[in-house]
């Protein structure tokens, strides 16, 4: 068992009061979402990255600025088409004549939240220029490292509907993504909601922020001391195990899956208010985490079996260990 000192009540009170504040201050501009919303400061206070899957017009980008806004980080937008170069992401070194030497000209990528906008219309090239920083947080340019601004967090969004002319995002690129997750669209009450504060012209952009970079930093490590018991650590390993056997599953889920499962988890129930883990932490996060790290065979698309029915599976044939607080 982890010896590490597990969370202090009065930091994890502090932290589910600032996980509340965060969720309302963008839930305000993402109207009728507050599950999304939840995932997605989840996914920041764990130190990871999000993947939105969805039509256009519901939000993707709304959410990235708010988000940016509530922390007050500095947030980047790159629109990721054909021809944009790694370059174009990352910085490059330009030549000052005055100086008689290279300067390096950082790129978008230097920012606390960045939106990948459509990321899967751009080159596996230009999409593989944002894996070290998305594992390392630094960029590499003519030998000479340079680290992004901390906290940082990836939001790449790309659409499922018009695939003509898109690059496909590789299995290595996606297991990057602590988790993805779709919008869609609002509710009849949510939706008139909207409608009828037309006047509000930039919901996003008028987000205050309700916290800073510091604290968001420390809302990590407060999630990185939440307990999770040896019993639970046993399912979620098991639940790996079995998703790289199951019969329908080329590709099950990775130990870098794995370990940001149990991160997802822990920052999920320090936002709920425990300095713990329970089984129904993992259950609510088994999709968000585990959907795109999981690739079905030929057979199983055939048979109309979805990843969904397959995470279904696993959980009803691993019984579930009781909760337990220490």
């Amino acid at each position: 068992m982890s010896t590490q000192p597990v969370a202090h009540a009065d930091e994890i009170a502090w932290f589910g009061e600032t996980f509340t504040t965060i969720v309302d201050a963008v839930g305000a501009a993402l109207v009728g979402k507050e599950r999304v919303v939840q995932l997605s400061v989840a996914c920041l206070a764990a130190g990871g990255h999000l993947l939105l899957e969805d039509v256009p017009g519901t939000g993707k980008t709304s959410l990235a600025r708010s988000l940016a806004g509530a922390v007050r980080g500095s947030h980047q937008r790159i629109q990721f088409t054909p021809d944009l170069l790694p370059s174009d992401v990352t910085g490059a070194s330009i030549y000052d004549p005055k100086a008689q030497a290279f300067e390096f000209r950082r790129g978008p990528v230097f920012a606390n939240i960045v939106l990948a906008d459509e990321i899967n219309r751009a080159s596996p090239k230009t999409q593989s220029s944002l894996l070290e920083v998305m594992e390392e947080g630094r960029v590499t340019v003519d030998g000479t490292t340079h680290s992004v601004p901390s906290p940082f967090m990836v939001i790449a969004t790309q659409n499922p509907i018009e695939q003509a002319g898109t690059y496909r995002l590789p299995e290595a690129q996606l297991d990057r993504f602590l988790m993805k997750t779709a919008i869609g669209y609002p509710d009849a009450e949510a939706t008139i909601g909207v409608l009828s504060g037309l006047a509000i012209r930039d919901r996003a952009g008028a987000v205050n922020p309700v916290i800073d970079g510091t604290q968001v930093l420390r809302m990590r490590q407060v999630a990185r001391s939440v307990h999770v018991s040896r019993a639970l650590l046993e399912f979620t390993q098991t639940v790996a195990e079995r998703s790289r056997e199951h019969r329908h599953v080329r590709l099950g889920l990775s130990v870098r899956g794995l370990l940001g499962y149990v991160h997802a988890a822990k920052a999920w129930a320090a936002g709920q208010g425990r300095n713990y883990v329970v089984p129904d932490d993992l259950k609510e996060l088994a999709v968000p985490v585990m959907q795109h790290r999981m690739l079905l065979d030929a057979d199983a698309q055939f048979d109309g079996v979805t990843i969904l029915d397959v995470i279904d599976e696993l959980f009803d044939a691993i019984p579930m260990p009781a909760a337990a607080e220490r």
